[in-house]
């Protein structure tokens, strides 16, 4: 907690000081123009692999960047998404998957999960990754479960009325953490030929 706490200490001091006023405006302001779904790895930060601005990226994070489809009663990130898309009306929705993902390692080597059970049910929002990766490779199964999830994404209602109405783009990405690129798989369930390696970002800086 001491980093944390040394940590607001430097953003009140040196960071905010360099915005306030950004930070004034967003005061009464909130118009995100992306969702940004991303998995809780702490390694997987959007706004710093987009270089977004605060305000700019409205962000839900689960394990394994999982989106439940969609299905009456309480949910937590459908009311997210929900939100971002009826009520601030983003144009687009980025589901962000990544290299070494712990949930879709636990699916690649089909780990016991017995003494986790939360767990084992939260990956089964994952179930249509491995049929539609049509192997047991970590790499293509992260893949697969991205556009697994944009597919589970547009069962929402207000998803789907906004793209039958053509406000709202969705897009699959993949975040290679060692090397800090990202990999566009086109958002038709197949991945497009001319962007299958193209990287949208350059590297990180370490």
């Amino acid at each position: 907690m001491q980093d944390l706490a040394e940590g607001v200490a430097r953003f009140q001091h040196g960071v905010f000081p360099t915005k306030a006023d950004l930070f004034a405006y967003l005061a009464a302001t909130h118009t995100p123009a992306t969702l940004f779904i991303s998995c809780s790895d702490a390694r997987v930060v959007p706004e710093l692999i987009t270089q977004s601005e605060p305000g700019e990226l409205f962000v839900i994070r689960t394990a394994g960047n999982l989106v439940p489809a969609h299905t009456p009663g309480p949910d937590g990130v459908a009311a997210s998404i929900e939100y971002a898309v009826a009520v601030l009306g983003v144009s687009d929705i980025v589901v962000c998957g990544h290299s070494a993902c712990g949930a879709m390692t636990a699916l690649a080597e089909r780990h016991d999960l017995a003494g986790l059970p939360a767990i084992a049910d939260w990956l089964r929002h994952a179930d249509a990754a491995p049929a539609r990766a049509g192997t047991g490779e970590l790499d293509a199964l992260v893949r697969a479960n991205v556009l697994a999830q944009l597919a589970n994404l547009a069962t929402h209602p207000s998803v789907a009325r906004a793209l039958a109405k053509n406000r709202l783009g969705l897009h699959g990405w993949v975040y290679d953490i060692p090397t800090g690129t990202v990999e566009d798989l086109g958002t038709d369930g197949q991945r497009p030929a001319a962007q299958a390696n193209q990287a949208l970002l350059e590297p990180l800086s370490p």
